[in-house]
């Protein structure tokens, strides 16, 4: 039997995400070239490995239990390429690195300036993505490297196939609109029942997050408005609209006219770095991680832990 990387990645995928798609988006191909990279596949294995149920495709039994292997396969590629690399004792070649909205906007032109001057022969690749998805781009090779986010009070599932490194903590305030609320610097959650809220939706694990938050201080928060971009949100509170948490690293994604409060209550967030298991020693991954953690000792960036 031949096939490729590719051909196994989208298998793979498709198990992981569900739809043509979503793998499609995940890998960067049209639709059309992972059904055409699943096909070859097909052919190459001599066996049916999808099906089609209504508008969706779905794994048969053969291509379930292909799936399962391909995973290995990938991960002893990925292995293989860290000792060709480790051999050369230098981080070199190419590597895909995600990482979300905020963390690109702030964190990547310090990372990219940091590799440049330190590891010349890496040449980083990066891709935007949303930050709920950086975990499964990881976990299925798309990306050798992201930056994505934790929150003690929903905690990301753990893979054992993946190794989180906390980069630095944000602890949550609550952003509010000028002079809206009596002048003091600290407020409890309870006191903002009343108010209007402006959150991503409950969905995401920020949506979940702050609303774990809340629940446990004894209320429901009352959104008004949901969403997800970070400038959007602080928009609209400068703009009159209502409330929303913010941190240290979103006040710099944009710089707002607005009254920034303390919580009473214990909310943060945590900045990691997700590698494979299967990569973690090879130069060029383990190059990335030291100039994040080396950033992350910056006075304005907080202390770095090791999860």
């Amino acid at each position: 039997m031949e096939w490729t990387s590719v051909q196994l990645r989208s298998l793979v995928e498709l198990r992981r995400r569900g739809t043509i798609s979503a793998v499609a988006e995940a890998l960067g191909y049209s639709p059309g070239g992972v059904s055409q990279q699943l096909t070859t596949l097909e052919r190459a294995a001599g066996t049916t490995l999808t099906r089609r149920v209504g508008r969706r495709v779905e794994l048969t039994e053969a291509g379930l239990t292909l799936a399962g292997h391909a995973e290995r396969i990938l991960d002893i590629e990925a292995e293989a390429a860290t000792a060709l690399e480790r051999s050369d004792r230098a981080a070199a070649g190419e590597l895909r690195v995600a990482m979300f909205a905020t963390a690109a906007a702030d964190i990547l032109p310090l990372m990219l300036a940091q590799l440049s001057q330190h590891h010349p022969r890496l040449s980083v690749r990066s891709h935007e993505i949303d930050v709920d998805d950086v975990y499964d781009a990881v976990a299925s090779g798309t990306v050798g490297l992201a930056v994505g986010l934790d929150y003690p009070d929903v905690p990301i599932r753990r893979d054992p196939s993946l190794r989180l490194v906390r980069l630095y903590r944000e602890k949550f305030s609550l952003a509010v609109p000028a002079g809206s609320l009596p002048d003091t610097r600290l407020i409890s959650l309870p006191e903002t029942a009343s108010l209007d809220w402006i959150l991503p939706p409950e969905s995401s694990y920020y949506g979940q997050a702050i609303r774990t938050v809340c629940r446990r201080a004894g209320f429901e928060p009352r959104v008004r408005h949901e969403v997800t971009d970070t400038a959007a949100s602080l928009a609209l509170v400068e703009a009159g609209i209502g409330v929303s948490p913010t941190t240290d690293l979103m006040l710099r994604l944009r710089p707002s006219r607005f009254d920034v409060l303390a919580l009473a209550e214990p909310f943060e967030r945590h900045i990691v770095a997700i590698v494979r298991s299967a990569v973690q020693d090879r130069p060029s991954v383990a190059a990335v991680v030291n100039v994040l953690r080396g950033l992350a000792e910056q006075p304005d960036l907080g202390p770095v832990s090791v999860l």
